[in-house]
C-alpha cells in the first residue's frame, strides 16, 4: 500500500449529510466552541485521516450546527 493510500479514504459520510443538511465548512467552524478550521472540515469531508483528536473537533462541530448527535462512525468510515 502506497503511502498515499493510506492518507486518503476519499469521500466521507459527514459529506453527504453536510450536503443534506444545506450545510457549509463555515457553519461547522462558526459552530464550534473548539479551535476547528475551514481547512479541517475540508480535510474531513474529502476523506484525509485526521487524528482521532480532529476528528472529535469536527464530530462536535456537527453535532452542535444541527443539534443531532452523531457518533464518529456515522461520519467517517474508518
Amino acid at each position: 500500500m502506497t503511502d498515499k493510500n493510506e492518507r486518503n479514504f476519499g469521500p466521507q459520510p459527514i459529506a453527504d449529510l453536510m450536503k443534506q443538511l444545506q450545510l457549509k465548512a463555515h457553519d461547522l467552524v462558526v459552530a464550534s466552541s473548539e479551535q476547528l478550521t475551514h481547512k479541517m472540515v475540508a480535510r474531513a469531508v474529502k476523506g484525509r485521516r485526521l487524528t482521532s483528536n480532529s476528528k472529535g473537533i469536527v464530530q462536535r462541530a456537527m453535532n452542535q450546527a444541527t443539534g443531532n448527535l452523531y457518533k464518529q462512525g456515522q461520519l467517517f468510515n474508518y
